[in-house]
């Protein structure tokens, strides 16, 4: 049984196409990325799951359920955690998920101890009486995590979730987020963070120019780089080592960009500089940039 499918999703503003014959199915249970490249449509297909944008072409089903003719059935079971933080600055943390629940039917005793539960998972049980405006950037993008988890729905929409937080404190967002998935909850997540794909997710859709380019799971979705690279800042500015020819590589300033096909290790390349003498101080991995994998996925 599929969460969410999509049938030839189609989004026009008058002259400009914002999407174009989107089809994708979310499986119940997964854990599901959404990536894109240029801000290619992630959002447009959010507010159309969420009826915020009426879609000009296509169908899409939420657990079976047509939102063109049901949407209110389908609405009781998802919740969206937008990028932007949507939270009363006023308002007590206790407050904002109580009044949640109360929009749910959930009682006011039965919500105090749901808030409780959830607080305690996101490590936020010292902050349920301060107010939002009080609280760090992060501690708002929990709390609307929160707010989403007190109707327990069954579809979870997550938009860029950990945006803001600092490595640290992502780890554990990621081990509540599994937890979540694992107990059944399906999980729809958008994100330009490739680390959170690996660790997050089973399956993915990468859109680029309004369309689905790629559509696999997430070991298939690996499994097709050809190459990693990487960057290597150098103590000095080079042109040129031969040693180096067998591999794609340039130099831009004291840096050296080269490419490693999957089957060989950069210590072959750190084996080469030692032995030119040439030194080196910081090695950045940039595979995991987007628009690089992209554009070695799509070509």
């Amino acid at each position: 049984m599929f969460a969410i499918k999509t049938t030839n999703l189609v989004k026009k503003y008058k002259n400009h196409l914002a999407l174009k014959n989107i089809n994708f199915e979310v499986k119940q249970g997964d854990f599901f990325a959404l990536l894109w490249v240029n801000g290619a449509g992630k959002t447009t297909i959010i507010w159309i799951l969420t009826d915020l944008v009426i879609k000009t072409e296509g169908k899409v089903d939420i657990f079976w359920i047509d939102i063109d003719t049901h949407f209110s059935e389908a609405k009781k079971l998802i919740w969206v955690v937008p990028q932007e933080f949507n939270l009363d600055i006023f308002s007590r943390v206790i407050d904002v998920l109580v009044t949640s629940a109360g929009y749910y039917g959930i009682e006011k005793k039965q919500a105090l101890l749901r808030a409780d539960e959830i607080l305690e998972k996101l490590g936020l049980s010292d902050k349920k009486d301060v107010k939002i405006g009080q609280l760090s950037g992060w501690m708002k993008r929990r709390v609307m995590i929160a707010r989403a988890l007190m109707h327990s729905p069954k579809l979870l929409i997550l938009d860029e979730p950990t945006a803001g937080i600092d490595i640290n404190l992502r780890k554990s967002t990621y081990e509540f987020l599994l937890e979540l998935n694992k107990d059944g909850m399906t999980i729809l997540l958008t994100t330009h963070y490739l680390e959170e794909v690996e660790k997050l997710c089973n399956s993915l859709a990468v859109i680029k120019t309004w369309e689905i380019i790629i559509n696999s799971s997430k070991k298939d979705f690996f499994a097709k780089m050809e190459h990693y690279k990487f960057e290597i800042e150098l103590k000095k500015s080079l042109c040129v080592i031969d040693e180096l020819n067998e591999y794609k590589h340039s130099f831009e300033e004291n840096k050296l960009i080269i490419f490693i096909p999957k089957e060989k290790s950069l210590n072959e390349v750190f084996d080469i500089l030692n032995k030119k003498n040439i030194e080196y101080m910081n090695v950045k991995n940039i595979t995991n940039e987007l628009e690089e994998l992209f554009e070695q996925l799509s070509n």
